[in-house]
């Protein structure tokens, strides 16, 4: 006599699903009710006035509890009758899909990259490309940079930091200010800025050496505010608000990308665009961003590496092997911030202006919340974390469709951050542990071994 295993019920708690449904409606109504449901105007006499539309406001409410109820009635039977009625060789296909993915992710995701400037051009023509590569390819590609940098502190090493943007601010300022001071080029004040933002780097890990978690990010989070407060309050070196213009630009071998006679476009004989600084410019955020990241790679597998590994793991057990918890610590913020100087003397000179308001505290929030989504310690995970985020950020500057639903007066990018919010809330209850939520062994024994995310305690990648 055989004795098979009866499969687990499926069936659908109605009542519950009613009152999460209500929930959300109710949560919907209170968030969508100031920004949605009002709406300011011009009347005729010149004043502002406060327009109501409740059909609007119901409608959006109205989705979101068909979308509680969608997922109570539908998607959660549909995934417990899956997990009942799985196969046993299931999960051996499941690792194996997993393994080729892994495989061939990497080169296919290089070639894209490498390749997108030409993809581009060939979709939309030269007038069109422009904006695609700037505001897509280098936008995304300075916020992967970012990820990977801020991913040794806290991918890695396990060190939460809330101030990373100071990093981002000083290696901006610095190629600003050496530059129009002192007329130095951009290749010569790249490492430069980097250095010295490694420097404030390691100047932040001494008074934070004893702390740990909370009281680590607020004493983070309090040096990315003073670094902010400088900028805005030596006018004499910083010029406060008004920022920092006219910030020269890099050249192609001494080069400029002008329209002069001198320029790039008269030397080789082509007719004048400045899609081809762009490229350049796309071309150099590349090869920075691949930088960090086969730094990155060559490190964990260092002996620095794994103790910023054995570091994020227990603190306590890595000082009882011997590890210099101080050493650690100290190049994995300065290692991280000499990323982040890299990045953001790039982007002072992408931009030509930089003012304390590109280096708020949004910026951090941003950047960590990139390396959290995408799983930390997970390089492909920052990578796709990036792209989503700052890809679906601009792509809402595209949505121009919406406003002959929701009026002309109808911005999508206002909404940016509600979306964003959305967002996290979504994949956090998807993925908790980000996208990426298993890594490999950077020491192993014969064979490495992917470690799954069950065997990974909460909250550490």
């Amino acid at each position: 006599m055989t004795l098979q295993a009866s499969a687990p019920k499926t069936g659908v708690n109605v009542a519950r699903a009613i009152r999460d449904a209500t929930i959300a409606g109710l949560i919907a109504f209170g968030i969508l009710l100031p920004l949605i449901g009002f709406e300011t105007v011009q009347n005729m006499r010149n004043e502002l006035a406060l327009e109501t539309r409740p059909w609007l406001l119901a409608i959006f409410v109205g989705l979101v509890v068909l979308a509680s109820l969608f997922i109570s009635f539908v998607v959660r039977p549909w995934n417990q009758h899956r997990r009942a009625v799985r196969p046993a060789g299931a999960s051996l296909k499941g690792a194996a899909l997993r393994a080729a993915f892994a495989k061939w992710f990497t080169p296919f995701a290089l070639g894209v990259a490498v390749f997108y400037p030409v993809l581009v051009i060939w979709i939309t023509g030269f007038s069109g490309a422009v904006k695609w590569i700037d505001n897509f390819g280098i936008q995304i590609l300075i916020y992967v940079m970012l990820g990977w940098g801020l991913n040794i502190v806290v991918g890695l090493a396990g060190l939460l930091d809330l101030g990373y943007v100071a990093f981002y601010a000083v290696g901006a300022y610095s190629y600003a200010l050496l530059a129009k001071t002192f007329g130095l080029s951009f290749w010569i004040l790249l490492p430069l800025a980097g250095i010295l933002s490694a420097f404030w780097g390691v100047l932040l890990g001494f008074p934070v050496l004893r702390l740990r978690g909370d009281y680590l990010a607020i004493v983070t989070l309090a040096f990315g505010e003073i670094i902010r407060l400088v900028l805005i309050n030596w006018v004499d070196v910083t010029s406060g608000y008004a920022g920092i213009s006219s910030i020269p630009r890099p050249t192609f071998f001494g080069i400029p990308f002008t329209a002069n006679e001198d320029g790039f476009a008269a030397v080789f004989g082509l007719e004048f665009t400045p899609l081809y600084r762009t490229i350049f410019l796309y071309y150099v955020i590349l090869a920075l961003a691949l930088l960090t990241a086969f730094v990155t790679v060559r490190l964990r597998r260092l002996p620095i590496g794994r103790a910023w590994e054995a570091l994020r793991e227990d603190e306590i057990a890595c000082r009882s092997l011997g590890i210099n918890t101080t050493n650690t610590k100290l190049t994995a913020f300065g290692i991280g911030a000499l990323f982040g100087g890299f990045a953001g003397s790039f982007f002072a000179a992408r931009q030509g202006f930089i003012s304390p308001e590109s280096f708020t505290f949004t910026e951090s929030a941003m950047i960590l919340s990139i390396v959290v989504l995408g799983g930390m310690g997970s390089q492909i995970g920052v990578a796709i974390a990036a792209l989503a985020m700052i890809g679906g950020t601009e792509m809402l500057r595209e949505l121009d469709f919406l406003k002959q639903i929701f009026g002309a007066g109808f911005d999508p990018t206002q909404y940016r951050m509600l979306l964003f919010g959305l967002a996290m809330v979504l994949i956090m209850i998807w993925k908790p542990r980000g996208l990426i939520s298993t890594r490999e062994p950077t020491a192993f024994l014969k064979e490495r071994k992917t470690v799954a995310a069950k065997f990974v305690e909460e909250g550490r990648g």
